[in-house]
């Protein structure tokens, strides 16, 4: 039996940790060659010594266009196309109405909005016609949770995109969807605990209010990214997979 992305090129942004690593290690499973990004050089090593040959770490912050154009330059170098592109870096922050601060709103706008734009924008080049995009979005974009406005606003901006964005692409054949993950056991989850804060509570507090009675491991939210990125979904296009344990669907 083939692997279901044998030969394809796959670019994840923030691929270092957390759903992005688990998601990098499937795409090789299934026999793509990953390029991985983040902005810490150590993490990035660490996942590409595991992900083994079949991976290259390109440190960028996906806020900065001049990053992006390095990533994609490497890129081209190497394997000259994109088959599938994975935007997943974000920020996520607590601060409720209040304390809201300018630098919070702009970390998390010039993050997972300006980000997200120009990820995509600037891989159109090297994305081959017929290819899949699949952007990180959240359950967040629909449900309210205290201190996670800023968040969860640009997470509906994300789920937007996807929708405009398949039309503008539909030329290409590009299809481009939104995953978007219910409360998922990652070190960016933990980060919501704030500093020195009870992790373990929090975890078991988000992951009591799921149906299935747990979080969510970023190897599951990985498997329905694979399945995006897939030509089993090759009539899925324009829509938001929420990968929550039914947290939002009952």
């Amino acid at each position: 039996m083939g692997k279901s992305l044998e030969g394809k090129i796959a670019v994840i942004t923030g691929g270092s940790a957390g759903i992005g690593f688990a998601t990098a290690r499937t795409f090789v499973d299934e026999g793509a060659y990953v390029f991985v990004t983040g902005r810490r050089q150590a993490e990035l090593d660490a996942a590409v010594a595991e992900l083994g040959p079949n991976a290259l770490a390109v440190r960028a912050d996906a806020s900065s266009l001049a990053d992006l154009d390095r990533l994609y330059a490497e890129v081209r170098s190497r394997k000259g196309r994109i088959d599938i592109l994975f935007a997943n870096a974000a920020a996520a922050e607590t601060a409720p109405l209040g304390s809201i601060t300018e630098d919070h709103v702009d970390r998390h706008l010039s993050v997972n909005v300006k980000g997200t734009v120009f990820t995509v924008q600037k891989a159109l080049p090297l994305l081959v016609d017929g290819g899949s995009i699949i952007l990180m979005s959240s359950v967040s974009a629909f449900t309210a949770d205290p201190g996670l406005s800023i968040y969860s606003a640009t997470k509906a901006a994300i789920r937007s995109f996807a929708r405009c964005w398949a039309l503008d692409l539909k030329e290409r054949k590009i299809r481009i969807n939104a995953i978007s993950p219910g409360s998922t056991e990652t070190p960016g989850l933990a980060g919501l605990a704030g500093p020195g804060g009870d992790v373990q509570g929090l975890f078991d507090y988000l992951g009591g209010r799921i149906p299935l009675g747990r979080l969510g491991q970023p190897s599951e939210i990985a498997a329905a990214i694979a399945f995006l990125a897939s030509d089993a979904s090759s009539f899925v296009n324009g829509a938001d997979l929420q990968v929550d344990g039914g947290a939002e669907q009952i």
